[in-house]
């Protein structure tokens, strides 16, 4: 029978085109199986079958697991104390076997047999074929439409299905079968049943990969698309840099009369494309980013992450875009929260953060308005710099002499420790279920105790927005905050 079984082996690789090893798998799987409905318990059986006789001996094993975490499916583990008097080899998560009788391959029913095999072959070829395509190392598919599944389009290309969900269509896209289809790979699952690979026209990668098919020079490594941001079929920005400074980025991606750039808006259904420099001065990115939008200034907030961009009121509706686009995109784009105003509006701005300042240091450092000013004037903006800035700095101020620089510094330190002292009773005041949330730590509940904010309830119902202000936390961070404190609201 062992010879039998090494010529069906043999042939069934042959035939399917794969290798002999995957179908001595399946048969070992099969006869496994077979084996199991011998026992009235649900027990762990493994086959081995030898590769060149064709032999097969079949164990029973048992699981090796922890002493203290017992048994929980006492048919399939055994405790690592009991291992070890088996085996002095044993180690956790590894097996205790013992042989038992084998049944011979023609007691199986040869038609289980035969499916068991045959559906891990097919499994095996499907990934095959699977990982024959991602050997190319394509990140783009092109195909045909073959068939709907639930509003969602199966894309073929080759021996190869992906599936297009239709969330991840250009909006107003109408596809048929039959219709050809471009898309980038966002995801490959291999345990998925049906198609493994996943598709997408609205992400922003499409559209970096489209120019670099269009423009030759990406390849070449003499221009680099940095980033970009889309809203889907209606506009996009991507930021360009050039290594060789004799070319134009901008133009080359325009391309002549605009063809390349042409090319793409046809692929994504006319989204216009505003093409800008990237720099690595963030503020000179944002101002390339908000084009065709004139800047005036622009204050930048390396803590929170923010700028503030001021444009004339004659520019304000084409720095906002649309819904807001224009902004929104170019802060995608940067990375960067963009706060646009007008001249009013900052000069407003900053005159209240002028006035919180300079009330902060008249009531903290017991001074008159008039050397809270020059502190101001001088650049200093908290408490934490009047204290530990370096001293020949401080002394450089000329309204100022070294003993009333040593006592601002002093006067500051003492206030920041009376403020930390503030905060501490703040922060045992603050209810359990706050401070027991995940992602909330010291800092941040002495933050939200400044702004009277001592339980989860109150946090709950704050505003992404407001969180952002008061805490200076990421938009996601925030979010994802404010959504764990809501949690109970849903249970």
């Amino acid at each position: 029978m062992s010879r039998e079984v090494l010529m069906l082996v043999d042939a069934l690789a042959l035939e399917k085109n794969v290798n002999t090893g995957v179908v001595f798998s399946a048969l070992e799987a099969a006869l496994a199986s077979a084996t199991k409905k011998l026992f009235d318990k649900d027990v762990d059986i493994r086959v081995s079958i030898n590769r060149e006789s064709g032999e097969h001996e079949t164990f029973r094993r048992w699981r090796i697991v922890p002493n203290e975490s017992g048994l929980q499916q006492p048919d399939q583990e055994i405790l690592l104390f009991e291992a070890l008097e088996q085996d002095v080899n044993a180690q956790l998560d590894g097996y205790i076997e013992e042989l038992i009788p084998s049944i011979e391959f023609g007691r199986i029913g040869a038609q289980a047999a035969k499916q068991v095999i045959l559906q891990k072959v097919r499994d095996a070829e499907r990934e095959q074929i699977l990982n024959d395509f991602l050997e190319r190392g394509e990140k783009i598919i092109s195909g045909l439409i073959k068939r709907l599944e639930k509003g969602n389009l199966v894309v073929e290309s080759g021996r190869v299905e992906a599936l297009l969900r239709r969330d991840q269509l250009i909006p107003k896209e109408n596809f048929r079968i039959g219709d050809r289809v471009r898309a980038y790979i966002t995801k490959v699952d291999r345990a998925a049943r049906g198609a493994q690979i996943e598709l997408s026209r609205t992400t922003s990668e499409f559209l970096i990969k489209l120019f670099e098919l269009e423009v030759p020079e990406i390849e070449q490594g003499l221009l680099e698309i940095k980033s970009a941001a889309r809203d889907p079929g209606i506009r996009a920005k991507i930021a360009v840099v050039a290594y060789d400074k004799r070319i134009d980025p901008i133009g080359t991606c325009v391309g002549i009369r605009g063809s390349r750039v042409q090319a793409v808006r046809n692929e994504l259904a006319g989204e216009n494309i505003d093409i800008v420099l990237w720099s690595v001065d963030p503020a000179q990115f944002v101002i390339g980013a908000l084009s065709p939008a004139t800047v005036q200034s622009i204050v930048v907030d390396e803590e929170k992450h923010a700028m503030d961009v001021v444009v004339d009121e004659n520019e304000l509706a084409i720095a906002i875009g649309r819904s807001g686009q224009n902004v929104r995109l170019a802060s995608e784009l940067t990375g960067w929260q963009i706060n646009i105003m007008t001249p009013d509006e900052s000069d407003e701005k900053r005159s209240q953060e002028h006035s919180v300042l300079r009330n902060l240091f008249i009531e903290r450092l017991d001074l008159d308005e008039e050397v809270a000013d020059i502190l101001i004037d001088e650049g200093f903006t908290s408490l934490e710099e009047i204290a530990y800035v370096p001293l020949n700095e401080m002394l450089e101020i000329e309204a100022f002499d070294e003993d009333t620089v040593r006592e601002l510094r002093n006067r500051a330190r003492d206030a920041l420790m009376t403020m930390a002292i503030e905060n501490e009773e703040k922060v045992e005041n603050a209810s359990p279920d706050l401070t027991s949330l995940n992602g909330i730590d010291g800092n941040l509940l002495a933050t939200l105790a400044k702004h009277q904010i001592y339980t989860r309830e109150e946090l709950a119902e704050l505003a992404v927005d407001e969180l952002v202000e008061i805490t200076g936390l990421k938009e996601e961070s925030a979010k994802a905050l404010i959504m764990k404190a809501r949690e109970h609201w849903f249970q």
